[in-house]
């Protein structure tokens, strides 16, 4: 027996509701994306977020008193980093941190002396503190991110050489 179109239009009500909701999820909780499966029903409410290239800022990196590389200026000087030899990229999406907990002493610096497995940075991904280590030793010569900056996957973080 076929569903009548009430139940149909019913569900399809059902339905649009609970996505109307997911997405209210979204902006109240700052979340990019909430998926969710149930009776066989899988929707995935997914927000769209750009994220602008950040300039540093002589404020914040003064006040913390931490030495900032300057960063690239346009697109193309950005590629060119990626392509450095030494780049550290992002293995994820996330926010980077310099420091284990905020006021304290970064993890490196511009001129740190770095060995392989040493810890680069932080990068939190889904309240969960994520290490980034060192892939190999040599000198930190730029630092590409600002403390507390949103960053992509492959988005290059530290120069090391």
């Amino acid at each position: 027996m076929a569903p009548q179109p009430d139940d149909k239009t019913s569900a399809q009500s059902q339905d649009s509701q609970l996505i109307r909701e997911l997405a209210a999820l979204l902006d109240e909780t700052s979340l990019t994306e909430i998926e969710l499966e149930r009776a066989g029903l899988r929707i995935r409410v997914a927000r769209n977020v750009t994220i602008a290239a950040a300039v540093p800022s002589a404020v914040p990196s003064a006040a913390a008193g931490i030495p900032v590389a300057a960063a690239a200026s346009s697109a193309s000087a950005g590629a060119d980093l990626s392509k450095h030899p030494g780049v550290v990229p992002s293995p994820m999406v996330g926010t980077a941190y310099w420091a284990p907990e905020p006021g304290a002493k970064p993890f490196v610096e511009v001129g740190s002396k770095v060995s392989v497995g040493q810890t680069l940075m932080i990068i939190e991904a889904m309240k969960t503190m994520n290490q980034i280590p060192s892939p190999r030793a040599g000198t930190v010569t730029q630092i590409l991110v600002e403390d507390g900056q949103p960053v992509e996957f492959g988005e290059p973080l530290v120069i090391i050489e």
